[in-house]
């Protein structure tokens, strides 16, 4: 592919930043190198992630840990059976001595929500936060209130319980830009977890970025390529999104999957590629950048079907298989 060229800026203290999180972010949470590397392109991407992985990794405290980097508004919300909607978003209440309603705004009014094993409540209370992760606003009683600009919802959940949890409806599952599977740690890394956290102490970490800060770097990489700027990597990105489709590719993958990933995953694709491509320091976005990210921002997305899961297949051997067979160039 002919690289869609853009003159370089000096990213170098960009770099630098992003090599600073995550020394912070290392001071708390050991290894998981690639979790804590796609959360700091979802800031920049201004999309929401879904953190997958068994009980006792580091989940929560690496959100609380990046949220104390950035010196971002930060809410934790433990999603139960019992929650309803109003615990998330917020209620309207009725004051009777002034005769008035006020508005008691929920947690989802901040910069970073925290959804701690979203899978634990019923859809109802899932699609409370619908209209906050797409428009970035809630509608309490008659009123519309904005959230914040730097809004970014990292939900948790557990891939290995059934009782007790619910399937997270389609259309919200889509609004994540990002899912993370979270592996176990190596033999040396949770050697130093345990010495890390079995002393005690409390490690004090350093602001490295304000939200403000992130919102403009945002605008700035936004503006150092746009996507018509480099319309050959648009198209391949097109043509690998469109490839997770049943119909597609005369029916290839129809055994396999029973849907595909919508045009909101070429968006997130391409959004995604730009920032991992800029913060590397590279002068445009490469094919393996889009290979990179293709794992993490479509592996949701693709729903297979029950005769794919027999046979032990899961969405990434999926993405790997349309990797190998779309072409870059076409």
């Amino acid at each position: 592919m002919k690289a869609q060229t853009k003159t370089k800026n000096n990213r170098c203290p960009i770099k630098e930043k992003v090599e600073k999180i995550k020394q912070e972010i290392g001071k708390v949470i050991v290894g998981q190198e690639e979790m804590i590397e796609t959360i700091i392109i979802a800031l920049l991407s201004d999309g929401h992630i879904l953190l997958e992985g068994y009980p006792g990794l580091g989940k929560t405290m690496t959100v609380k840990t990046v949220a104390s980097i950035l010196d971002a508004k930060f809410h934790r919300v433990q999603f139960t059976p019992d929650l309803i909607p109003a615990d998330i978003t917020g209620f309207e209440m009725w004051l009777p001595e002034t005769k008035k309603s006020r508005i008691q705004k929920g947690p989802v009014f901040t910069n970073i929500l925290l959804a701690d094993e979203i899978n634990r409540a019923p859809a109802k209370v899932q699609s409370a936060l619908l209209e906050a992760m797409q428009e970035k606003q809630v509608t309490i009683g008659r009123e519309t209130h904005h959230l914040e600009k730097l809004f970014l919802v990292l939900a948790t959940q557990n891939p290995i319980e059934i009782s007790g949890t619910y399937l997270l409806p389609e259309a919200e599952i889509d609004r994540f830009m990002f899912k993370i599977k979270i592996r176990y740690p190596s033999y040396d890394d949770e050697i130093e977890i345990t010495e890390k956290h079995a002393s005690g102490t409390e490690t004090p970490l350093a602001v490295i970025f304000k939200p403000e800060e992130i919102l403009a770097l945002r605008t700035t990489i936004a503006e150092w390529l746009p996507p018509n700027d480099a319309p050959s990597i648009v198209q391949y990105i097109t043509r690998l999104v469109r490839a997770t489709r049943p119909d597609e590719n005369d029916g290839i993958l129809e055994d396999l999957v029973m849907y595909g990933a919508s045009p909101r995953a070429t968006i997130a694709l391409t959004k995604a590629s730009r920032v991992y491509a800029y913060i590397q320091g590279d002068d445009t976005i490469l094919p393996e950048h889009v290979q990179k990210m293709a794992y993490p921002v479509l592996r949701h997305r693709i729903i297979l079907t029950h005769e794919a899961e027999v046979e032990g297949y899961d969405s990434d051997d999926i993405i790997t298989k349309i990797l190998h067979r779309v072409p870059i160039l076409e």
